[in-house]
């Protein structure tokens, strides 16, 4: 028996068999010792792993509670490589980097992103700070019991680190990896300070968790003031122009308030780059709805059951498609569409770097109160996943047959009445190999 657990038991022993010797209060105070006493020394000691989180989860009442994040450990860390590619694959990279730091009950040093969208030349990937782009002190606290971020500066000057280099090709299976990942979380490597992955970005690790550990790491992330102002400009012109709009038709004199204008955004994925991908990823998959043409898109998002006689379209589209006239021409009645050059709001994006204008449109995407986009687009599943996070806190889990708040919708498969088909994501899903390139849209 340890030796703190034998002066509290003695104390116990006094109190109950000689109450005269002690007053109420003191009977309290032994109780607060013991379990004072108990989180102490389970926070002392490491190796404890999950067993302390369970015990410092019953032990301590939130006035109590130590700065363990239940469990996750703030004296041993995990570092991964610098995360790259798309905003979306670095959301979704970060993630798994964060889910293998909980598993290893360690927490993940800040690692760094990308600004700019580059594929091979590493040399042009202009590290980023994570802290540049999302709020680090905000994420700590929304994540607060789930995973926990960590700066260099929280290292000692004497560091042990150990190098883990992550196995790759056929052979390197998801057991292999879940295995080393376990191996990793016990015994002699556990005893290092720091733990540091090498090899692959994380995007192209094996993936063990379910979808709903993903959406609880996504939600923490919350855009820095700077960049959610910039998306906050874009919205408000975007709404400014609709109730413009809206106040010179029938669609305003309903009787319905011009305090709101409704506007529908659209991840358009019609560029030369994207439809290359897409058909070979049909062929690869012989899945024929992964694919859209700009006529097709507007044809389904023209038959939207309920999206009324007037509406605002806002269309995300990559920068190679804003000299491209033709896609604001051919649209439904009543549907007025604009792209970042038409609202005129292009030199808010311009003067910053890939990373943050994706971090802009993803913003103005995800606030709209109609999304539609592709379920095999990265981007347009990850908004999806966030919007049907949403709808669930209302207490809905489908939107099949009902009106709901924040609709989404899948373009490349029709739905009701030839329109595009309603989406949410699958939450249920064990992994998250559906949101990254995977047709996750719900059927009704």
């Amino acid at each position: 028996m340890h030796d703190h657990h034998f002066l509290v038991l003695c104390l116990k022993f006094v109190v109950f068999f000689n109450p005269g010797s002690c007053s109420k209060f003191e009977f309290l105070l032994s109780l607060l010792a013991d379990s004072t006493a108990r989180a102490i020394f389970l926070h002392s000691f490491s190796g404890y792993g999950v067993i302390k989180s369970n015990n410092l989860r019953l032990i301590l009442s939130p006035s109590l509670h130590l700065e363990s994040h239940e469990g996750i450990r703030g004296d041993k860390f995990l570092e991964v490589p610098q995360i790259v590619w798309g905003l979306n694959n670095q959301k979704i990279a970060f993630a798994r980097a964060c889910l293998t730091a909980r598993m290893l009950n360690r927490t993940l040093l800040m690692p760094s992103l990308s600004a700019s969208l580059f594929y091979k030349e590493i040399d042009l990937l202009h590290p980023i700070s994570f802290d540049q782009v999302f709020q680090y002190e905000r994420f700590n606290s929304l994540c607060n019991r789930f995973v926990r971020l960590g700066r260099y500066s929280d290292l000692g000057n004497q560091t042990g680190k150990y190098d883990l280099r992550k196995g790759s090709g056929r052979k390197w299976t998801v057991e292999r990896d879940l295995e080393q990942l376990k191996q990793s979380s016990r015994g002699p490597i556990d005893k290092y300070q720091v733990i540091s992955m090498a090899g692959k970005n994380p995007f192209l690790w094996h993936d063990h968790w379910p979808v709903k550990d993903y959406a609880r790491v996504f939600e923490c992330l919350v855009l820095v003031d700077e960049i959610a102002k910039e998306a906050d400009k874009v919205v408000s012109k975007i709404r400014r122009i609709g109730r413009k709009l809206r106040s010179k038709t029938n669609f305003g004199a309903e009787g319905s308030s011009l305090s709101h204008a409704p506007y529908v955004a659209i991840h358009m994925r019609v560029e030369i780059d994207w439809m290359i991908h897409c058909k070979k990823l049909e062929q690869r998959s012989r899945i024929s709805q992964i694919c859209s043409s700009k006529q097709e898109i507007m044809e389904r998002v023209g038959n939207i059951v309920g999206l009324g006689s007037t509406a605002i379209v806002y269309l995300a589209v990559a920068d190679s498609l804003l000299n491209d006239s033709s896609i604001l021409d051919g649209w439904k009645r009543g549907l007025v569409p604009f792209e970042k050059k038409k609202l005129g709001v292009d030199g808010i994006y311009k003067k910053h770097s890939y990373l943050i204008q994706s971090a802009i449109d993803y913003e103005v995407c995800s606030r709209a109160d109609i999304f539609v986009g592709n379920s095999f687009s990265t981007f347009s599943s990850l908004i999806v996943l966030e919007r049907t996070q949403r709808v669930i806190r209302m207490g809905i889990t489908s939107s099949c047959g009902i009106d709901v708040r924040w609709p989404s919708y899948a373009y490349n498969i029709p739905g009701e009445s030839n329109g595009p088909q309603k989406w949410m994501t699958n939450m249920s899903d064990s992994n998250l190999k559906a949101i990254s390139y995977g047709s996750n849209a719900i059927s009704c």
